[in-house]
């Protein structure tokens, strides 16, 4: 009996110590499975919340999901090029030689560092009501 309190004391403690720590590490791709889900519920309000938080032209924003396979995708282009500072074409370019390599890679190229606060902004994802976060738009700066 006492070795199994101790067995559910360990298992408790398990789970607050570690959980968040692996909530924490899949922060950026939870977020960008949610992207998707969310781009396909309704793609047309998606892309919508994509012109008015990045303030990309309609146009740009369907000529990007026809030459990338996902909106999670989309976004991170667009997002990048607004924390790194770096066109729009520069960014897709980027996404094209490296997209096997992951978003890590790609920032790093175009120059976010890893743990700096723009690295940190990436992480954080924000994008209006299309990711739940109405009213949101973060440019990048500090840590979210």
């Amino acid at each position: 009996m006492q070795g199994s309190r101790h067995l559910v004391v360990a298992v408790i403690l398990a789970t607050v110590v570690v959980a968040p720590a692996a909530v924490a590490s899949g922060g950026l791709e939870t977020f960008l499975d949610d992207i998707e889900l969310k781009a396909h519920a309704d793609l047309g309000s998606f892309k919508a919340d994509l012109t008015l938080t990045f303030g990309v032209p309609e146009s740009r924003v369907e000529g990007l999901f026809e030459i990338m396979p996902k909106a999670s995708d989309v976004y991170m282009c667009l997002r990048i090029g607004e924390i790194a500072h770096q066109p729009l074409d520069r960014v897709v370019e980027e996404h094209r030689r490296n997209a096997g390599q992951g978003w890590g890679v790609i920032a790093k190229n175009l120059g976010i560092q890893p743990g700096s606060d723009e690295f940190h902004a990436l992480k954080a994802g924000r994008l209006g009501s299309a990711a739940g976060n109405p009213g949101s738009k973060n440019k990048g700066k500090g840590k979210s």
